[in-house]
């Protein structure tokens, strides 16, 4: 044998070295979710001798309030892979919410019709930030900012700035009362419809991700741009899709959130965006694009409710919840950084 062949050999080669680091930000999700319950836990105060955190009732109340943040995390989770964010999606929910209540109040639509209708608009909506986006070349960043003010602004065109309060019945201005079953719970009244919607939502983008084409060419997208589009992939489609995913998340987020509290508002869903921004990055889905998953972004989702929930359980002020959620973030990115760096130093 060669002195060629000997030092070829598969068997004598060095072994990769595993970097703690890397494994962290990889599973920075699950680790964070087990810290958060733990601390739950621990902190959490107690009613003869039963940690009130741990309560079904508290549990489906974390839950519950991630629900509709939680989808339009879902959504976000296939912009921010692709290297793109859309600001946009929190004003979206807040124009969904007032189109649902409107139709079925004001116009005497029906559910399906209804839920079709809005769907289709929120995702019509997406489609057209990212052809914006891709056809001009200009920054997914300013142009769903802009989204973001054109959705606010026609929510306030439709609702006239005024609640649109959703009354159940079979008259005229009544809404479908099976639309009620949005704020209701199943299996013994303890799961929540809404996180039952969010986990099917979930679900369904987790098998699109990990399983399909369309799947792989967002990694590929937001992995190497240049090369996805030498390589064959219509990377203006992809793009362009990913929006539209995300304008469909929202919508269906705002139909959830009219059904749960039985209103529609043009304000509605302010902040939603950063908050789902946060699910996505805590979760483990690179800033920069290129990887991720969607079962990070559901346990990001239901860290950020817990860590809510502990404080309020603690009566901590929300100002000092954001300061939390703050934190978490900027450790996040940190994260993300320093193994890009590591990953970069080692080519």
């Amino acid at each position: 044998m060669s002195e060629q062949q000997i030092t070829s050999s598969p068997a004598i080669q060095p072994a990769k070295r595993i970097d703690p680091l890397a494994v962290m930000v990889r599973f920075q999700s699950l680790i964070g979710l087990i810290l958060v319950f733990a601390g739950g836990i621990i902190f959490s105060p107690r009613r003869h001798g039963v940690i009130l955190f741990l309560q079904p009732d508290n549990i489906a109340n974390i839950v519950r309030a991630v629900s509709e943040t939680g989808i339009i995390a879902i959504g976000m989770t296939f912009v921010i892979i692709t290297a793109g964010i859309d600001l946009s999606v929190g004003a979206t929910l807040g124009l969904a919410s007032v189109v649902t209540a409107t139709l079925m109040v004001s116009g005497g639509f029906g559910l399906i019709t209804t839920v079709l209708a809005v769907l289709l608009m929120g995702t019509c909506f997406g489609l057209v930030q990212g052809a914006i986006s891709s056809k001009f070349r200009l920054e997914a960043f300013i142009v769903t900012l802009a989204g973001l003010q054109a959705a606010r602004g026609l929510a306030l065109v439709v609702s006239g700035n005024q609640y649109i309060n959703i009354s159940y019945g079979d008259g005229p201005g009544l809404a479908p009362p099976i639309f009620a079953i949005l704020g209701g719970r199943l299996f013994g009244n303890v799961v929540p419809v809404a996180t039952i919607v969010f986990l099917i939502f979930a679900c369904v983008a987790t098998l699109v991700l990990n399983t399909t084409r369309f799947g792989r060419y967002v990694y590929a997208v937001g992995g190497n741009e240049r090369a996805a589009r030498i390589s064959g992939v219509p990377v203006s489609v992809i793009k362009i899709a990913v929006y539209a995913i995300t304008g469909f998340a929202s919508a269906l987020a705002g139909i959830v959130h009219a059904g749960q509290f039985n209103f529609g508002s043009a304000n509605d869903g302010t902040g939603y965006e950063l908050t789902a921004i946060a699910a996505v990055v805590i979760g483990g889905t690179s800033l920069f694009g290129g990887s991720g998953s969607m079962v990070g972004t559901i346990a990001g989702t239901i860290m950020l409710g817990a860590l809510a929930n502990i404080l309020q359980l603690n009566n901590i002020t929300p100002a000092m919840q954001l300061l939390a959620t703050a934190a978490i973030i900027v450790l996040a990115a940190v994260l993300q950084s320093l193994v890009r760096r590591r990953e970069g130093l080692g080519r």
